[in-house]
């Protein structure tokens, strides 16, 4: 269904499509993003504070887990507000040119 959609998308134009569509590949893309994120971070912080797997978590690994949960948290929002600032920066320089 996804590339069936993203397909009709890009035949159709931006202009052209639907917006039940539009919202819905927006949203499936938003989830998409989101479970890339956590799978990211389930990866990075794994690697960092999982020494050996046993039958549960000591309190050194849950504690690792819990600050690196929130260090990749804070780091993604950080990026996400830097990125819109850099985009807002672009639109106003743009727009001044064009006045």
């Amino acid at each position: 269904l996804m590339s069936f959609s993203t397909s009709c998308w890009a035949a159709g134009g931006a202009g052209a499509a639907d917006p039940q569509l539009q919202r819905f590949i927006e949203v499936e893309t938003q989830k998409q993003r989101f479970q890339q994120l956590v799978h990211q971070m389930t990866e990075l912080c794994w690697e960092k504070c999982m020494d050996k797997p046993g039958p549960k978590l000591d309190s050194r690994a849950e504690t690792c887990f819990v600050n690196c949960v929130e260090r990749f948290i804070d780091t993604s929002q950080f990026i996400l507000n830097r990125l819109e600032q850099t985009q807002k920066s672009k639109s106003a320089f743009s727009e001044s040119l064009s006045d």
